[in-house]
């Protein structure tokens, strides 16, 4: 026959195999998972005293058990806030923990009433269960993660209302407004339902940190460790789409493909980490003179591209001769310290800038290749200047410095 003392038993189980999901997600770099271990041990440490009631002192059983168990509830809220980035309320924490444990001493040894620590108790349980719910709910990231955080945003609500209807049912035994039933039926549903909140709070905990774990490995493959552009990848995935895009609308799409001046005689006279610099500077100008649907990515080395969706190449032009200018302009930065000063002792840079624009049923290898042509014409014409790339090459030049 089902028991609280079996429901005790599984509820302990199942914390277990969390720890042990939990335990081997500790080098993942996820934000919360030390303090949602934490939490499942002391579970898995609380069940046994709460099982062992009658055989053991109540000192352990009730005192120490509900002591470990609120600390379950803490540092389950506690592993959400580091894991959502938010304040930790120590303050707060510590005092209604401080006085749900007083309560809980005074209804032991004062006033011996079950019930009315079951309500105490309950009813911190369920708060803290509501400002998860609340913490999460605040957070929604994108539409691409939401799933584990609407998860655990209705599992935490529900767990919230099943002990606050706890706490109710059993104020209102203490009221005599409900029977006292011979069978604990009441204990036994609370209990069974009970037996699921922390597992259930931590599955949602794991599908949360397993999605911060796939965001940063797919952000990591489509930007730039450097610069934070998109990368290679990235940008040939973006162009496929906006190409294919182009030949359903119809619709014009340009690109520019330029790169750094002379960037490895900027490395050899500054040093590389002035370099580094440089590059993170043209995607800060770059990004702030493009639209929001234009798309700039990192190709390589000191190469970038720019994906310009509904432009025309007059209007390609046009941009391309006011990057070149944007990036021209950028102030000088300093040289590594250390390195060759023989030079004016700060740096100085220009961009070529290659231009194609999407012809019929053109492929965007063709049309990068178009550029890349209209580029190292740039580059042979005497460097910092704009060239666009005609239907079957490169055309004359358009623009210059």
């Amino acid at each position: 026959m089902l028991s609280a003392t079996s429901l005790f038993l599984v509820m302990m189980a199942l914390s277990v195999v969390m720890l042990l999901v939990l335990s081997s997600q500790t080098h993942s770099g996820a934000r919360g998972i030390r303090e949602w271990i934490i939490a499942n041990a002391m579970a898995v440490a609380a069940m046994p005293l709460f099982a062992a009631r009658g055989h053991i002192s109540g000192l352990l059983s009730i005192e120490l058990g509900n002591a470990l168990l609120i600390g379950t509830s803490v540092m389950m809220y506690v592993g959400f806030q580091r894991h959502l980035g938010r304040r930790v309320p120590w303050r707060a924490l510590g005092g209604f923990t401080a006085a749900t444990m007083t309560a809980v001493v005074t209804l032991h040894y004062g006033i011996d009433s079950t019930p009315l620590r079951i309500v105490v108790v309950s009813l911190l349980h369920g708060g803290l269960c509501m400002a998860m719910c609340a913490s999460v709910r605040q957070s929604l990231p994108a539409a691409a993660r939401r799933y584990p955080y609407w998860f655990t945003i209705c599992a935490s609500f529900a767990v919230g209302i099943g002990l606050f209807l706890r706490a109710g049912a059993y104020g209102a035994r203490v009221a005599g407004l409900l029977p006292q039933f011979d069978v604990p039926t009441l204990d036994l549903v609370f209990f069974a339902c009970g037996t699921l909140s922390i597992p259930t709070l931590t599955l949602g905990a794991v599908m949360m940190a397993n999605a911060e774990i796939i965001a940063r490995a797919t952000y990591a493959a489509d930007h730039d460790h450097l610069t934070g552009a998109p990368s290679r990848r990235a940008f040939f995935a973006v162009a496929e789409r906006e190409c294919a895009q182009a030949w359903r609308t119809p619709a014009a799409l340009s690109l520019l493909l330029f790169d750094v001046d002379h960037f490895k005689r900027i490395n050899d006279t500054h040093g590389h980490a002035a370099g580094d610099r440089v590059l993170v500077e043209i995607v800060e100008r770059t990004l702030g003179i493009l639209r929001h649907r234009d798309y700039c990515g990192r190709l390589g080395g000191e190469e970038f591209a720019v994906l310009l969706p509904a432009t025309s190449s007059d209007t390609a032009l046009h941009v391309a001769e006011r990057l070149r200018t944007a990036l021209q302009c950028t102030p000088p930065i300093p040289a590594e310290r250390g390195a060759d000063r023989s030079a004016a002792g700060t740096i100085g840079y220009t961009v070529s800038i290659g231009v194609a624009t999407l012809v019929p049923g053109e492929t965007i290898a063709s049309l990068l290749s178009r550029a890349d042509t209209a580029l190292y014409a740039a580059k042979s014409g005497g460097r910092n200047r704009v060239v666009a790339a005609a239907a079957g090459g490169y055309g004359m030049e358009r623009r210059r410095a």
